[in-house]
């Protein structure tokens, strides 16, 4: 199959069913049939269809359920640890960046690659080794003794998170028939959505009266669990004509989402005249155009740079890019607010982001009758506006606000994450063609980790640049020592003013006044992009939902 070197954007693959809703004209050519399509694999085979283990659909659900739990409920787990790692590992701003996002860095760089992996040799025996190589190196992070070996150990727990994460979707989709499986992705859909909320609520009990190494320990445990589960209760299923591995592709969008993220961080710690940083916004844009250009000559892609031509896909991807982007970013500067300024305990804090998934998950539910009353683009575009209205309540708080004006825009925000995620997830699904739920199912995956984690880099290093600059100018008069203290994070900062006793007030004061400054700006950075993406919805998804073939 050979591709043109003159590709336009007309030319980009549109289905039959976008191109008759958006008044193109002409017959599809070979490529968008394939991308919209694609061959017949395990999922519409009676036999892979009914491939199940030895408790049946129930026990493959909690199996895969419980190791996509342990994925996603370690990247906001840790958030709650920031201000203990702040103080004990003499942590600052863009450390403790990296200590959360070299996790879902890795992740996000590797799922798509590892997932092809699986589809190859066995999605469950991927599975299981993830768990191995998550238990361990998360045990090991529990040892650690500097922020450079927490880092490294978060990015390895990154690694066996990348092979976990594809195989918990494309396991349910094959072992259940397909008179089951709406109602077999829907509860993955759930325990996706609640899992960062159960990562918190378990950090913060064991935060009550541990230390944050028992975060890890308990992981480890966890992922332990998890792989017993998958062996014992799970179908080991793969792709029965998998096709060349794509090399290229997988250094290519591994290169570029890794180099995007560091970019993030240290242009905000550094400036972004370093010379590094203009780097590697340099092997960014190098790394993704190179992936697209081989991309469309090569004829089995890791990911077809095609199918972003097809309306209801690219709507789909960029709404639950930008949604896990402010949901995840949020979690890493929301957390400290409930912690350093309201004073609560990590149990407390993590219990105060509750009404979240109270809200998330009954909308989610709700979501597919409102989107056939409405159509999909006033769903995608009405959830993006509620979010981008909730972030931006919450940017308008202030030191004494408290809790209430924060929960009113968590409210805001759950019900505008609820409709856009469901409807995001759909419209990347229904776009493609049921031999095609693989790739769209690893798309997925790809935008939510994605998203997590340029949405934690970039809040932030946002939050970090703008409390550095606005700490009061009376830290000059602190001991060297204290004052870096104070301008490396808020929790530190806060730490020196309670060791200087009543004379600490005033500093305490300025600290609070300066995260605030930092949270709200923040917020405000990415509420922005969410409103453009729901601008952008607006004008060019379609109305209509896709459906699969």
């Amino acid at each position: 199959m050979s591709t043109s070197p003159h590709r336009t954007p007309d030319d980009q693959p549109e289905d039959r069913r976008n191109a008759v809703a958006t008044g193109r004209t002409g017959k599809p050519t070979d490529r968008q049939n394939a991308a919209a399509s694609g061959p017949a694999d395990q999922h519409t085979d009676p036999h892979h269809a009914v491939a199940t283990g030895r408790a049946g659909h129930n026990g493959v659900l909690f199996a895969m359920c419980l190791a996509l739990v342990l994925v996603v409920a370690s990247v906001s787990a840790l958030n709650l640890a920031l201000p203990d790692l702040a103080i004990d590992l003499s942590a600052g701003n863009g450390t403790l960046t990296w200590i959360a996002d070299g996790y879902t860095v890795a992740l996000a760089a590797l799922v798509l690659p590892l997932g092809a992996i699986g589809d190859r040799i066995g999605r469950r025996n991927v599975l299981v080794a993830g768990t191995v190589v998550f238990g361990a190196a998360s045990l090991a992070a529990s040892f650690a003794d500097s922020t450079t070996t927490l880092i490294v150990w978060r990015v390895v727990m990154g690694l066996g998170a990348a092979m976990i994460m594809p195989g918990t979707l494309s396991t349910i989709t094959a072992a259940f028939p397909p008179e089951q499986r709406v109602k077999g992705v829907a509860t993955w859909s759930g325990f996706a959505a609640a899992g960062a909320i159960i990562g918190m609520l378990a950090a913060g009990a064991l935060l009550e009266w541990f230390s944050w190494r028992s975060i890890f320990v308990s992981s480890a445990a966890v992922a332990l669990l998890a792989g017993v589960a998958a062996l014992l209760l799970a179908p080991d299923t793969k792709d029965e004509h998998p096709s060349r591995p794509d090399v290229s592709g997988a250094v290519c969008t591994a290169v570029g989402i890794g180099t995007l993220v560091f970019a993030i961080i240290e242009g905000n710690e550094r400036g972004w005249t370093e010379p590094v940083v203009i780097a590697a916004l340099v092997v960014t844009v190098l790394a993704f155009t190179a992936y697209a250009w081989l991309g469309l000559r090569n004829e089995h892609p890791l990911l077809d740079p095609a199918l972003f031509g097809i309306r209801g896909f690219r709507a789909g991807a960029i709404t639950v890019l930008v949604q896990f982007m402010a949901v995840f970013g949020f979690f890493f500067v929301g957390l400290q607010y409930l912690q350093l300024i309201l004073g609560y305990s990590p149990l407390k804090a993590a219990a105060a982001l509750v009404p979240v998934a109270v809200v998330v998950l009954p909308t989610s539910q709700a979501t597919p009758h409102l989107v056939r009353r409405v159509g999909m683009k006033a769903t995608m575009t009405v959830g993006l506006l509620l979010l981008s209205a909730g972030l931006f309540v919450i940017s308008r708080l202030d030191v004494g606000s408290g809790y209430l004006p924060f929960l009113g825009g968590l409210v805001l925000a759950g019900f505008g994450i609820g409709l856009s995620g469901a409807v995001g997830t759909s419209a990347i699904t229904g776009s493609l063609g049921r031999g095609r739920q693989g790739v769209a199912s690893a798309m997925n995956d790809t935008t939510r980790e994605v998203g997590s984690a340029v949405g934690i880099a970039l809040m932030g290093s946002v939050y970090g640049s703008h409390y550095r600059s606005n700490l009061p100018d009376s830290l000059d008069r602190l001991p060297p020592e204290a004052a870096e203290a104070a301008r490396d994070s808020a929790a530190a900062g806060l730490h020196v003013a309670d060791q200087l006793g009543a004379r600490g007030a005033a500093l305490a004061d300025g600290v609070k006044s300066a995260f605030m400054d930092g949270l709200s700006a923040s917020l405000v950075a990415v509420g922005v992009i969410v409103l453009v993406a729901a601008v952008g919805c607006l004008f060019r998804a379609p109305k209509t939902p896709p459906t699969s073939d």
